[in-house]
Formats: C-alpha cells, sequence, structure tokens
C-alpha cells in the first residue's frame, strides 16, 4: 500500500505521527519504489533519523542504524573476525592432533557481523532498513567505503569473497552538512533537503508529539522557537527541542508561557552557555512578547 502513491505514503507517515511534506514524501516514495538509497540533509533536530525509524515500522521491519563518527573503521562498521575464537580453535585441533588448515580460520562461523554486512545478510529472507546516520561526521575513506554498497549493494569480504543483498536493504544516510559529502556518494543516492518547517507545520508537529498540550501553549511554543531562530545563536532549537520542550512545559502543568518558566526551562532548547546567556540577558523579553502576540 505504501506503494500505491504518494498521497497514500504521506498519510502513512501522518499516521506514525510523522508530518512529511510533498517533497519528502515523494523522496521516499521514489527511494521505495526504486530501491535506492536516501540521503536525508539537514539542520540538527529537524527529523533525519526519524525518518528511517517511521519507515522501518510502515515496512514492519527491523531498524539497523550504523552511527557514523570520526575514525570510523570497517572493523566496526562491516566485520571483523573473532580472534579468541579462532585461537580456540587452533589450540583445540592441537590437542586432538588434528590436521590444520589456515583457511578455515576464515569460515563464516568466526566472522563477526557489524551493522553494514548484517543489513546485507539480513535482508536475504525480508529487506530492513539500514540507517547511515550522520555520515558526515565519518571519515572520506571511510565514505569512499560505502560507494560499493550503495551502488551494488554488495560488500566485498577478501577472506570470504563479495556477499551480495539478495533481498535490497532499504537504505537512508542522514547529514548535518558539518562537511561537503563527495559527488560520487551523492551520485549513488537520492537526495532531499530537511528545512526547519513552518510555522503551521511546525505547530501541527507539536499537537502530533504532544497531545496533551494545550492549545495555546502549543501555538505559543512553537511561535517562540521560530522566533529565537531567527537571532544568532551558536546552535539554533530545532523540532526535536520543540517537542522536548512542550512535553517539559506540559509535565510542569503549564498552560501558557510566561517569561519566568522560559527562563527556567531554556536548558531544554539551548544546549550552549553562551546562547543561554545570550538569549537569556539579552533577547529573552522581546523575542518572548513577538511569540505570545503572533
Amino acid at each position: 500500500m505504501l506503494l500505491d502513491s504518494i498521497d497514500s505514503l504521506q498519510a502513512a507517515l501522518q499516521a506514525q505521527a510523522y508530518i512529511a511534506d510533498r517533497g519528502l514524501a515523494t523522496s521516499v516514495f521514489l527511494a521505495l519504489k526504486l530501491q535506492r538509497p536516501l540521503l536525508l540533509e539537514g539542520e540538527p533536530g529537524v527529523g533525519k533519523t526519524e525518518v528511517a525509524k517511521v519507515v522501518a515500522n510502515l515496512l514492519d521491519t527491523e531498524l539497523i542504524r550504523l552511527q557514523c563518527y570520526e575514525g570510523l573503521d570497517v572493523s566496526q562498521a562491516v566485520y571483523e573476525w573473532n580472534y579468541a575464537r579462532q585461537i580456540m580453535h587452533i589450540r583445540s585441533l592441537e590437542a586432538q592432533h588434528a590436521p590444520f588448515d589456515e583457511n578455515e580460520l576464515f569460515d563464516e562461523r568466526f566472522l563477526l557481523r557489524r551493522p553494514l554486512l548484517r543489513a546485507i545478510e539480513e535482508s536475504r529472507e525480508k529487506p530492513c532498513v539500514l540507517l547511515i546516520d550522520e555520515v558526515d561526521r565519518s571519515d572520506e575513506e571511510f565514505e569512499a567505503f560505502l560507494l560499493e554498497l550503495l551502488s551494488d549493494f554488495q560488500i566485498s569480504v577478501p577472506e570470504i569473497g563479495t556477499i551480495r543483498a539478495v533481498n535490497r536493504p532499504v537504505i537512508i544516510l542522514t547529514s548535518n552538512r558539518t562537511r561537503e559529502l563527495h559527488d560520487a556518494l551523492k551520485r549513488r543516492c537520492l537526495y532531499s533537503w530537511i528545512d526547519y518547517p513552518s510555522f503551521q507545520k511546525e505547530l501541527e508537529i507539536v499537537h502530533t508529539k504532544v497531545p496533551d498540550a494545550a492549545a495555546n501553549l502549543a501555538h505559543q511554543v512553537t511561535a517562540f522557537i521560530q522566533e529565537l531562530r531567527t537571532q544568532d545563536l551558536y546552535k539554533l532549537p530545532g523540532v526535536a527541542e520543540t517537542i522536548d520542550w512542550t512535553t517539559a512545559l506540559v509535565a510542569l502543568n503549564q498552560t501558557a508561557l510566561d517569561e519566568s518558566i522560559v527562563e527556567e526551562t531554556l536548558g531544554v532548547i539551548l544546549k550552549y552557555k553562551d546562547d543561554v546567556h545570550k538569549v537569556r540577558n539579552e533577547i529573552l523579553r522581546p523575542v518572548y512578547n513577538r511569540a505570545v502576540n503572533r
């Protein structure tokens, strides 16, 4: 049913409490229909990772996640050999005075499968969703390694050979654009940029994610965050912070904003000392006044 139309997919995403605009729904639809990797770029907290989670729920399949970071290599992302088990096998053969063949050490039973290899092998029966999260944090060398997976849905293990996916996993990559990704990677993917939402869309997201929030509170919180994003801050709050702040205010039994509660809960939406200091001491009142009068 997800592949019937873009409209049906958009409705299915909304039923999973994910509000996707037409452009994003089209990109996800084509990625599923054409079996192509999908690269999602945008500022932190705009819902890129959540797309993969929701798609996995819609397909009723496993989500395999690889969190990228500087220094990530093949042994952590793809596979490595179980050296302890290999040594035990050698000692066992020696104790039995059995003949020893080095090739035995590179049997699949000694192979430790990391996320990328798991996604290829476990998709043999049912396609999984492979999330390669924040790929821009990895090194360019690792980014180059991904090209074989993204183009041919296969991984080469020198000691064993090439392992190909019978049923292709749904591959979703995310990037916060801390660095520019190579064209070779981008060419292998469909692409969608997820921007900060409009006021109406973000308000709809808040109502969907925090249904217990009073209408007035949801409106004021959304307006405050929207106003805050127009300021010169080191790290602007994303949609995730909007949801977290609304949830926190509901937990505090708030039905509307006031300056004191905003100041007390700034740590929910701002994560840097300089940003908190600037908002608290310079721009809190004008931003608050514009938000409540919006």
